[in-house]
């Protein structure tokens, strides 16, 4: 069964820095696309950046300039690079991938990790 599992959240001063994980295990051919996204309590769940296989990214504008998406291929990993922080940041952050299961296949399915918590206090 393919499992994302991220690491690295925590509690963290007003302008400071974390660094997410994000890595993919399981039964998979390959990862098309990674992201983050991030939610607070009883707010939907909003995109953070996002990285395609071939390495173009996309981020929210309430966090460009600040938060760096990249990717480890041969680890199956995602990064969040998240530098100076702020108190609205709070939230959990969750994983996802875009997984191709079977050489040649024609459908790519969609998986979430189960997030981890990031606190911004000022």
């Amino acid at each position: 069964q393919v499992q994302l599992v991220e690491s690295g959240g925590g509690l963290v001063q007003a302008g400071g820095s974390l660094r997410l994980s994000c890595a993919a295990s399981g039964s998979f051919f390959s990862i098309n696309d990674m992201g983050w996204y991030r939610q607070g309590p009883g707010i939907h769940r909003e995109l953070v950046a996002t990285i395609t296989s071939g390495g173009s990214t996309n981020y929210a504008d309430s966090v460009k300039g600040r938060f760096t998406i990249s990717r480890d291929n041969a680890k199956n990993t995602v990064y969040l690079q998240m530098n100076s922080l702020k108190p609205e940041d709070t939230a959990v952050y969750y994983c996802k991938a875009i997984l191709t299961l079977v050489p040649a296949g024609t459908t790519s399915y969609q998986y979430w990790g189960q997030g981890t918590q990031v606190t911004v206090s000022s």
